[in-house]
């Protein structure tokens, strides 16, 4: 047993800022209570006051697969702009030195896989930010299906190697085409399993690697589309209810322009990355007031790094520029926990602290919504993964 004593907890369940005990068995939250004395053979930890909260959680990220100093790029597939069957996993790198800067922020569940250059990618693993493999770390190997409109498969494809798409028209119908084509390889697939199911001769299955993966959209699995504008947040929401698809949409730059239909359609919502240059035409509304906008119009949203495109510790960054510009702090501390975890389909574990869920904690030497933010001691599944010391200095690169 783990004894975390003295809290000033936040655990995104009702407990705002109150003096409480937590009590982990294993690598699952047991009880959290006023007071809980401890046992003689209990670990125990003193917060002394200091505010804990669950693991924060980075919704959408290129961590591993995009590294720094660490092998080569491996986001992207650039050979063809349909890719469901590739998985973002078989390309990630756990020795990309971003982990270890995720875990000394705080950051213990980070959702990584391809980038934006086709209009279907492949899919994204979940994974927690502690463990020398990838089977120590991986929460779920292929948790969503990455998709992408606007202008970055255009730019891939139209103007860098001459075929579609070159227009989001031809994005739009691409991804239609495949999803229409996954539906019927779907069907025929069900009426084989049937047969084999019940003994019956079902004859050959002709099996396609990229529909049987594409084809999980229509039992449930989340569709990640990456969407600036307005008009691609629209036709991203159009096509997803054509085909009755759960989604989110990522980065949703101009989302704030169109509140009401985010609320309308009751959108998942990834925003960010808030800060950094307007890079390319499609983020030229890019506002930090986005955060305040969308609260005030009652859409829930998280929050993303997209890292390497601002690194880890720049997560918390965000919260508090997004607090400067008046989303609240309730809001901002939600957008990273509670609210990530349910865009990313890990609720039933991550993102609060409740009897039953994972143990996912960090103890805060400094609040997350400061700028000079510090996670003091954090924990994955139950054990100590970090403790800053007195007199460690931060190098967010090590080595390089």
């Amino acid at each position: 047993m783990l004894l975390i004593q003295n809290c000033n907890l936040v655990n995104m369940a009702g407990i705002y800022e109150e003096k409480c005990d937590l009590l982990v068995e294993g690598s699952k939250i047991k009880e959290i209570s006023g007071r809980i004395d401890p046992q003689p053979d209990w670990e125990v930890i003193d917060a002394e006051g200091r505010l804990v909260t669950p693991g924060i959680i980075d919704s959408h990220s290129h961590i591993g697969l995009e590294p720094t100093g660490v092998g080569d790029f491996d986001g992207n597939e650039y050979t063809n702009p349909a890719t469901p069957g590739i998985r973002g996993l078989d390309a990630l790198n756990p020795a990309d030195p971003a982990f270890d800067v995720a875990l000394k922020n705080g950051v213990t569940t980070v959702i990584a896989g391809p980038g934006s250059a086709n209009v279907i990618g492949g899919t994204f693993a979940a994974l927690k930010t502690y463990g020398k493999t990838l089977d120590e770390a991986v929460i779920n190997p292929e948790i969503c299906m990455k998709t992408a409109l606007g202008e970055n498969p255009k730019f891939a494809y139209g103007k860098n190697r001459g075929k579609a798409p070159a227009t989001r028209m031809m994005s739009a119908a691409i991804f239609r085409e495949q999803l229409m084509k996954a539906k019927d390889y779907r069907a025929k697939w069900l009426e084989h399993k049937a047969k084999l199911d019940a003994g019956e001769d079902a004859g050959e299955f002709a099996y396609d690697l990229n529909m049987h993966s594409l084809m999980r959209v229509f039992d449930g699995m989340t569709v990640k589309i990456h969407c600036h504008q307005a008009d691609d947040i629209m036709t991203a929401i159009r096509i997803s209810e054509e085909f009755g698809l759960r989604y989110t949409l990522d980065h949703c730059t101009e989302g704030y322009l169109i509140p009401e239909k985010l609320k309308e359609h009751n959108c998942r919502v990834i925003i960010g990355p808030i800060f950094g240059g307007k890079s390319k035409f499609e983020l030229k509304h890019k506002s930090m007031d986005v955060g305040r906008i969308l609260e005030e119009n009652g859409v829930d949203f998280s929050i993303m790094t997209d890292n390497p495109v601002i690194p880890m510790e720049g997560l918390l960054m965000q919260l508090a520029l997004l607090h400067k510009h008046g989303m609240s702090r309730q809001t901002a501390l939600k957008a990273v926990t509670i609210n990530a975890a349910r865009n990313v389909d890990l609720a039933d574990r991550l993102g609060s602290l409740e009897p039953g869920k994972d143990a996912d904690i960090v103890i805060w030497n400094v609040d997350p919504l400061d700028t000079m933010s510090e996670a003091g001691i954090v924990i994955i599944d139950g054990k100590v993964r970090y403790e800053k010391k007195e007199d460690e200095i931060d190098v967010d690169y090590k080595g390089l």
